[in-house]
């Protein structure tokens, strides 16, 4: 897999460059994995619905091709697009969802930080009381949100073509948190947002990108 550090790019053309080497790939071609840090922008998933995104203002919203719901990115979170193959990993798309959260998690983890999967609910979570207990979070009963007490840290949104899949992950490291008050994240009505940062936890945007292209890597190699 190569590894692509991309910088401050704005999304468009990284949204566009993805699909392009996604559809002029073949069998033979490597693996990459892209890391950036956008330029701020709401991106909506094909599924997305325009009554969540409560007031967009002077932050643009972009239409994608990934999977899910609105969310933003901006300055201060490490961005990840895995470029891969998946009959080379031997992994259908559901194992490639559980590595990819699966990466975010051991990243959490080498700050401190337990983070935690909803079911139904793609990305990553944490405990807003107490983002470092170990303890698994308990089963929700009927009508109970299971969201409560919790706040997201990571979201994922991907698409696969003839196999293949682009889009990915990113992480919340220092960021200014307000634009997620502008829509419902992911889908989710008053989710609240959370970043290391706001968790005390400090980390430059070049460490934590290394740290998660590290585990990605790890997760992601062929057999």
């Amino acid at each position: 897999m190569q590894i692509k550090p991309l910088g401050r790019r704005a999304y468009a053309g990284i949204e566009s460059a993805m699909r392009d080497f996604t559809l002029a790939r073949g069998p033979h071609t490597e693996d990459e994995l892209w890391l950036v840090e956008h330029d701020p922008v709401f991106t909506q998933g094909l599924a997305g619905r325009p009554e969540h995104v409560l007031g967009a203002r002077d932050i643009p919203v972009v239409q994608t091709q990934r999977g899910g719901q609105v969310t933003y990115h901006g300055p201060g979170q490490v961005v990840a697009y895995p470029l891969v193959d998946l009959p080379r990993l031997h992994i259908y798309v559901k194992e490639y969802v559980f590595r990819l959260e699966e990466a975010l998690l051991r990243t959490l983890a080498s700050y401190g930080v337990t983070g935690h999967r909803v079911r139904g609910a793609p990305g990553i979570y944490v405990r807003l009381a107490d983002p470092f207990d170990h303890a698994l979070l308990p089963a929700a009963v009927g009508g109970q949100d299971p969201f409560l007490g919790l706040g997201k840290i990571a979201a994922l949104g991907i698409k696969v073509s003839r196999h293949c899949a682009y889009h990915g992950l990113a992480l919340n490291v220092a960021m200014d948190l307000e634009p997620f008050a502008r829509i419902n994240p992911c889908g989710y009505a008053g989710l609240p947002t959370v970043d290391l940062q706001s968790l005390g936890v400090l980390s430059t945007w070049p460490a934590a990108a290394e740290r998660l292209s590290t585990e990605l890597q790890r997760l992601l190699r062929p057999a």
